[in-house]
């Protein structure tokens, strides 16, 4: 009863435990809702057209994304290149390990691009069996708290693994980049982001195949000049 005499209507307990569990269900991170990417935070890719279709206008801060170029080196380096060296020049910056590249960085291209090569940890990932660990090395990275990002190559990825990958990044609050090849486009993937690189010229056409919060299309980006030698054949 209210103090002028009308009756209050308070919510049962039950009601009051059925709020409480569905907000608990809503805050897990394997639960995308609609709108939540956009407003995350993000790294602006340092190409304005690509930020403009991007969710939140930049790669994301937090989550796993794919990047799948035709084959590996064709590209995928440069499309990260003004978004690592903006990661690795801040004062706070973590690191940025590379798990299992195919190709050998080419350093002096790294920093002509602005990269804190002080910021960056290579990882080679030996074969376990017939299994390559980098999957497991890529995980592990990822959830550790330690990384503003983290590369990793591999041609195969089942979706659960990629699943697992994903929550990895959330929790450790890392931007995870898997690079795979553009044949992976046709398989399911629950990666928030998924883009496809085609070379051309200077520069490469970019689809975004998967956009959660942003636009889905194509379009020509240029390289810097400095990108074009960031990885050399060992």
């Amino acid at each position: 009863m209210s103090a002028d005499g009308q009756r209050c209507n308070a919510p049962p307990p039950s009601a009051a435990r059925t709020d409480s569990r569905l907000e608990q269900l809503l805050a897990h991170p394997a639960l995308w809702r609609a709108g939540s990417a956009a407003r995350g935070a993000v790294w602006p890719s340092g190409f304005e057209p690509l930020d403009a279709g991007l969710p939140g206008g930049g790669w994301p801060r937090s989550g796993l994304i794919e990047i799948l170029p035709m084959r590996f080196g064709q590209g995928e380096l440069q499309l990260l290149l003004p978004a690592l060296a903006s990661i690795t020049r801040r004062s706070e910056a973590r690191w940025c390990i590379w798990v299992a590249p195919p190709l050998q960085p080419f350093a002096p291209a790294l920093a002509a691009a602005g990269v804190a090569l002080s910021r960056l940890l290579i990882v080679r990932a030996p074969m376990r069996g017939r299994r390559p660990t980098s999957l497991w090395a890529f995980e592990q990275a990822l959830g550790s708290g330690a990384c503003d990002c983290v590369f990793a190559w591999t041609r195969h990825a089942p979706a659960r693994h990629i699943r697992r990958l994903h929550l990895a990044a959330q929790r450790g609050n890392t931007l995870g980049v898997l690079f795979r090849t553009r044949e992976a486009a046709g398989e399911a993937s629950p990666a928030m982001l998924r883009v496809a690189l085609e070379p051309r010229g200077d520069g490469a056409r970019v689809t975004l195949l998967k956009s959660r919060g942003g636009a889905r299309g194509a379009l020509d980006l240029t390289w810097a000049a400095a990108a074009h030698e960031s990885q050399r054949m060992p």
